[in-house]
């Protein structure tokens, strides 16, 4: 936990008008330090190391879908969280991806600072670069507390973003049989 972080935390207590000092007060600014470097653990990843040599051959080339990944992130524009599930969808060309690495990737990039819209296209490329497959489809749905908590206070919303590469963006019934596959429960 870095020294310098709490102590900014400490400032932020004291410029809201709060005592850092009060006994519910005195370990929240090591706490919220501790807890920011876990919540954007991302920028510590890469890519390899999540994938960890999980790519295996395979003569499968049918759609696989993985769904319902939840997904923690940060706005940031208002260091508020949002919260979702993200859906991914491949064509394998000849590898195929170990099946927790998808849940890997999405936690890798949502553990950064982001915007969902960046968040959806940077998952949708890593699944591509490790697998090179002929289409990758990924879809976000998520709540967005800087939209619920403040600002318009909407507390119903939420937003979809989608990404379709290669045979999902080339192929109208391939990315049709993506959406209703997401879509059924």
């Amino acid at each position: 936990m870095s020294e310098q972080l709490a102590d900014h935390y400490r400032q932020i207590i004291q410029e809201i008008g709060e005592d850092p000092d009060r006994e519910g007060l005195r370990d929240t600014p090591k706490r919220a330090a501790k807890a920011m470097q876990f919540l954007n653990r991302g920028y510590f990843q890469s890519l390899e190391e999540i994938v960890n040599g999980a790519v295996f051959e395979s003569d499968t080339d049918e759609m696989v879908l993985v769904k319902d990944i939840e997904l923690y992130s940060m706005c940031e524009h208002h260091l508020l969280p949002f919260t979702g599930k993200c859906h991914i969808a491949y064509l394998p060309q000849g590898k195929v991806l170990g099946l927790s690495k998808f849940a890997r990737i999405v936690d890798m990039y949502a553990r950064r600072m982001q915007i969902q819209e960046n968040l959806t296209r940077q998952i949708a490329e890593a699944v591509q670069q490790v697998t090179d497959a002929r289409g990758v489809a990924v879809v976000i749905e998520a709540h967005h507390l800087c939209m619920m908590m403040r600002g318009v206070e909407k507390q119903n919303s939420s937003m979809t973003s989608s990404v379709m590469l290669g045979a999902f963006r080339e192929s109208q019934s391939t990315r049709q049989e993506f959406l209703t596959l997401v879509q059924s429960r």
